[in-house]
């Protein structure tokens, strides 16, 4: 029981709270509670915790408050919930730093396979040829600065990414000349949402495109495969 990893449930309603610790226990995780920030920060600083499933509505410092401070100091995976189910809510969730973003009601099953998910992308992530502090990736005339999460051009200037945009060329840069599906790229980059996230997929491409691409309205590094997907179509080397 104590390999398994260790989730944080910071959720203010009880109900909700004791049913996902009993859940995640009965299928061999371990879990904390905490009701609000205070309490997470005391968990935090005095248990080693695999994955934070964080709240977007608490009482006292809010969830996106909390994701943000989280992120500012680790990459710890981070699940939201929320009663809310507009659209933009969930974008600014994970562009936040969130990994996952689940709306209520959910059923405690998805709950535990968004869980594992995220966590076995996490560690893949975390391998030390990919993500240590000398980790770079070439392509064209950029370099990627993995674990600095910095992209810099040939002048040495750097282009600021938002998280999404960092998670989703990083996708692509471990999978160069691969046609991925937008489920795939939901998957390899910022994790399935509900209700059609796959249309934010399609708006991070574009983002990312006038980032890197010389002509965005033409792009000509990652393609579009009409019926397929993506395909980021240069070598890349420092893998």
């Amino acid at each position: 029981m104590t390999n398994e990893p260790h989730i944080l449930v910071v959720e203010d309603n009880r109900h909700i709270r004791e049913l996902i610790i009993r859940y995640l226990h009965e299928h061999g995780l371990q879990a904390s509670p905490a009701v609000n920030g205070r309490e997470m920060h005391a968990v935090l600083a005095k248990t080693t915790i695999d994955l934070i499933v964080l709240d977007r509505m608490l009482p006292g410092v809010d969830g996106l408050t909390l994701c943000r401070e989280v992120r500012s100091q680790s990459n710890m995976p981070i699940i939201m919930l929320t009663a809310m189910s507009a659209h933009t809510d969930r974008v600014v969730g994970l562009e936040m730093g969130a990994d996952d973003y689940l709306t209520k009601p959910f059923d405690p099953g998805e709950l535990l396979a968004r869980i594992r998910a995220v966590l076995r992308r996490s560690q893949h992530q975390d391998c030390p040829d990919r993500s240590g502090p000398e980790a770079v990736i070439h392509f064209a005339d950029w370099t990627l600065h993995v674990a600095r999460r910095e992209l810099v051009d040939r002048q040495g200037m750097i282009e600021p990414l938002s998280n999404g945009e960092f998670d989703l060329l990083l996708a692509f840069l471990y999978h160069p000349r691969k046609v991925l599906s937008r489920d795939q790229l939901l998957d390899l980059a910022r994790g399935r949402t509900a209700d059609n996230y796959d249309r934010s997929m399609d708006t991070q491409v574009m983002r990312l495109r006038r980032k890197i691409e010389a002509d965005p309205k033409d792009p000509q590094i990652i393609k579009t495969v009409w019926g397929g997907g993506y395909m980021f179509t240069l070598a890349v080397s420092g893998t």
